[in-house]
Order: structure tokens, then sequence, then C-alpha cells
């Protein structure tokens, strides 16, 4: 009974450790593109202001959340970004919209959510570590009572 309580301890103790929240004002469409949020504008563009592709949607969610990678909370994954001609990547791209013609996208900021940084990573593993030293400490504590 005590390894159960002192089990459930520890997982508690882990889960709350690991617990990020996520936070995304989604009352607007956007695209990520290269760790760059994009508002999705009304504006639609002409083929010849259309360049080159330089990306596409990898993945499509309408769940609030904190995601990696080249993402949209509107597009289809698979959907194509374009480079504006005459105009930088920092400030604006082309998404384009599955029939033929592109809208425009405007550079809204760095993505909050792209990834883990070295950071992150080094928290979880010392968390981690810090999570077995204490199951371990538990299960020698509850081995000894055990033993008299």
């Amino acid at each position: 009974m005590n390894k159960i309580i002192g089990g459930m301890f520890v997982l508690l103790i882990g889960f709350t450790l690991f617990l990020t929240p996520a936070y995304a004002d989604w009352a607007k469409s956007f695209v990520v593109f290269d760790g760059g949020s994009y508002a999705i504008s009304d504006i639609e563009l002409e083929a010849s202001q259309v360049g080159s592709v330089i990306g596409k949607v990898t993945k499509y969610s309408d769940t609030e959340g904190t995601y990696s990678g080249n993402f949209s909370n509107r597009f289809p994954k698979g959907t194509s970004y374009y480079k504006i001609n005459d105009l930088a990547v920092g400030e604006a791209i082309a998404v384009g919209n599955g029939e033929g013609k592109w809208v425009k996208a405007l550079y809204d900021g760095e993505y909050a959510g792209k990834g883990l940084s070295w950071k992150q990573v080094l928290t979880y593993v010392f968390g981690g570590f810090l999570l077995l030293m204490v199951f371990l400490f538990f299960q020698n504590t509850l081995r000894k009572k055990n033993r008299r």
C-alpha cells in the first residue's frame, strides 16, 4: 500500500513539473512560416505579384495550442507559401487558397510556440532526473520500513 501511495505522489509531482500552459490568440486566422507568425489579410494577389514557393503548411489545427513547424489554423496541410515579388519575406508572404488565387499574409512577429529550446530540454532532463531521484528515495525508504 505504501508503495502505491509513494508512486502516486511521485507521479503527481512529475505531472505538475511537465505541464506547460499553451497561450495562443486565435481570434484571427494565421499561418506560421519559418518561426514567424503571419496574419491572413483579405488582400487578394494577382499571379504577377506572386513569386516562387517558399514552403507549405505541414500541420493544420483549429484547436488552440502551441505547435512547431509551418502550420495554420485556416489552411489545410499541403497549402503552399509563396514569396511576394518586390517584398521581403519578413514583411509578408502569399498563401495559396487552392483555387488558383493567393491571399496576402502580413508578418505579425515571432511565433511563441516554435518548438523546444535547449533551455527547455535541459529543464525537462533535470526535472526527469529529479523525479527519478525522488522515486528512488521513496522506494528505498519504503524498503527499509518493510524490513523492520
